[in-house]
């Protein structure tokens, strides 16, 4: 494109769900419940991890880490895509976006880690506030050098993004330079947040197979598959859904004039919306430990 031509953007205009607005009132009250159980769930958990001594463990450390995390990766996009869906209000600052885009990929790229951490918190339990700070430090650093390489490019004409947030995939379609930087920062991305994290996963559930399945008890055993086939289905939902936006062919999906398709768009919810509202459910609120904390915390309150 001759340089003389390019009109640069300051702002960005969020498409959404724009061509379907009957779908656009579902999809704001499907939110905005599921926000609302992210906050409270999340919410409680963090609270009785805090204030129940019992609970002052390095697992129950990681998962108040994940909630804090999964309230913030929330805040980060859900309330602007909720006011846009109701107020019709689309546009976003140049500034606005670059925010939201740090926040959301620094929150995303730690959760990566921290999953992956906590397969193995129970064999290094000594260092869980080291792998924690880790796990933040180097999804905040991810974050950093993803979205200044992102946002230093030049936008021009075309402002419109084909999403709900200024999600870095669908930034990338509208610059109008060289993204080969980008899309070599964001596979060895993927391979140190995807791959890495789910194959220590992957070999801590064998290790726990293999431990369940020489039980003697029966209804231990059955207690056992349980518990873990419910971790499973939210790392499977998690790193699933990043996968199929982020580990596919670049030179399709970055290159050209595609956009994205609603489908992209809804798979988004899943590791968006859906994960965070899973994780104190099925980590957390169904634990008997928990309950007891509540219930104590709850207790307190009213002797109070």
């Amino acid at each position: 494109m001759d340089e003389n031509n390019q009109t640069f953007v300051s702002g960005f205009l969020l498409l959404g769900l724009s061509g379907y607005p009957k779908t656009e009132i579902i999809y704001f009250a499907i939110v905005l419940a599921m926000y609302l159980v992210i906050l409270t769930g999340n919410g409680v958990l963090i609270i009785a991890s805090i204030f129940d001594a019992r609970l002052h463990t390095p697992m129950y450390f990681f998962l108040g880490n994940l909630s804090f995390l999964d309230i913030c990766y929330t805040t980060s996009s859900v309330p602007s895509t909720l006011v846009s869906l109701i107020s019709k209000k689309r546009n976003i600052s140049f500034s606005g976006c670059a925010v939201q885009m740090f926040f959301g990929f620094a929150m995303g790229s730690t959760e990566c880690l921290l999953l992956g951490m906590m397969a193995f918190d129970r064999y290094v339990a000594i260092l869980y506030v080291s792998m924690a700070s880790v796990s933040w430090f180097s999804g905040g650093i991810n974050s950093v050098v993803q979205t200044s390489l992102a946002m230093r490019l030049p936008f021009c004409g075309n402002n419109v993004i084909n999403h709900f947030t200024c999600e870095v995939l669908a930034v990338l379609k509208l610059a109008c330079a060289d993204i080969s930087l980008n899309i070599i920062t964001m596979v060895i991305s993927n391979m140190a947040f995807l791959v890495l994290p789910l194959l220590v996963i992957f070999f801590s559930y064998m290790f726990i197979l293999h431990t369940i399945l020489r039980m003697n008890s029966a209804t231990g055993r059955r207690k056992a598959f349980s518990t873990c086939s419910a971790h499973l289905t939210v790392v499977v939902i998690f790193y699933g859904t990043i996968f199929s936006m982020y580990a596919k062919p670049k030179s399709q999906d970055l290159t050209g004039e595609d956009n994205f398709q609603t489908s992209d768009k809804i798979i988004s919810l899943f590791y968006g919306v859906v994960t965070p509202m899973l994780n104190p459910i099925i980590y957390s609120l169904r634990n008997k430990d928990v309950k007891a904390a509540v219930k104590y915390i709850l207790k307190q309150k009213y002797i109070q």
